[in-house]
């Protein structure tokens, strides 16, 4: 039977001088309200809430932690708390603004500005919808990546990670500015404890070493899933996640077919962003940053006939192989 989620705070609850409105997000660590201050300006407020420690019943205002999983609940709650303290030091239009954060009802509240626009997962699923030969433009991509770089880069120079950089997690408000929502510093740490099961990452926009608890994680991270959102810009799909691209990798055959598309230059970097091996990518934003601005001609090199043959082959080729080894699965013969 599947674990009944947390009840978020009702309408009209008070939290720390603020009036709470209505719930407007939810996930696997903290929900999101919308909620006004004592001026009645609108705020966007993050509860601490991780659904896979805690209950609550609707109307408590306090969440319940069995004692076993207190420990847990508690680290992940310190380090929910040092996001909110490390997000209120950064002032940047690309990242979301951290106004305020406060303790209550033996949880965290971090205290951000109400964004109003749509994520660029909902412009990519509008936009691909519309079965065009291109998702985005490649102007548009290279713009708003400029921007969201912009921001990343701040965030780094400030000792931090995002973690969990995807579509969903880049906001684009009414006014056509990007910002970053959505940090994952509880999410990280709370992953690092070998009894919590739980998905901590993104399949399609999270690195290779996301999946290896004992593997080193720094700027090169966040830089894959900056790479894997500036692939599902060009697809319209996410890519492959890693642990499947380990086994087999198709990023450069569906990079492939994009040739004529966008420039090589932008397909390049996405590759680059996207290696598997973490020294293979960009080290810094400010080296990914450099290339994804670089002035001059944007060459656009088409598939020839021959290519675009080799290309349907090898990709049915791949196919048959898969479906080969789901069919010997199924009927015994792997045994």
């Amino acid at each position: 039977m599947a674990k009944v989620k947390p009840a978020p705070l009702p309408p009209d609850t008070m939290i720390g001088g603020y009036r709470v409105l209505r719930k407007v997000a939810a996930g696997g660590f903290g929900v999101v309200y919308l909620a006004v201050d004592s001026t009645g300006q609108q705020v966007a407020i993050k509860e601490y809430l991780p659904a896979s420690l805690t209950t609550r019943v609707p109307g408590a205002l306090a969440p319940e932690v069995p004692p076993e999983k207190l420990s847990l609940y508690r680290l992940g709650l310190k380090s929910f708390f040092e996001e909110g303290r490390a997000l209120a030091q950064i002032s940047h239009p690309s990242v979301v603004t951290v106004m305020n954060f406060f303790r209550e009802n033996e949880t965290v509240y971090m205290v951000m500005n109400y964004l109003e626009g749509a994520s660029l997962q909902d412009f990519i699923v509008t936009a691909r919808d519309l079965k065009q030969a291109k998702v985005f433009r490649e102007s548009t991509i290279r713009s708003l990546f400029d921007e969201i770089l912009r921001g990343l880069r701040i965030v780094h120079q400030h000792k931090m990670l995002h973690l969990d950089i995807k579509p969903a997690n880049i906001f684009i408000t009414d006014d056509n500015k990007s910002v970053l929502i959505d940090f994952g510093a509880a999410r990280e740490v709370l992953s690092k404890d070998p009894n919590f099961v739980r998905p901590m990452y993104t399949p399609g926009f999270a690195a290779p070493e996301m999946y290896r608890r004992d593997a080193a994680m720094g700027p090169w991270t966040d830089i894959y899933a900056i790479g894997a959102c500036i692939y599902a810009c060009m697809q319209g799909y996410p890519p492959n996640e890693a642990p499947q691209r380990l086994e087999k990798d198709r990023i450069t055959i569906a990079l492939r077919r994009l040739r004529g598309v966008y420039s090589d230059n932008l397909i390049e970097v996405v590759e680059w962003c996207m290696s598997l091996d973490p020294l293979s990518r960009p080290q810094s934003v400010f080296a990914l940053q450099k290339e994804l601005s670089r002035e001059g001609e944007r060459h656009y090199t088409k598939l020839s006939a021959v290519e675009k043959v080799r290309l349907q082959f090898d990709t049915m080729v791949t196919d048959n192989k898969k479906n080969g080894q789901k069919a010997a699965v199924v009927s015994g013969r792997d045994k």
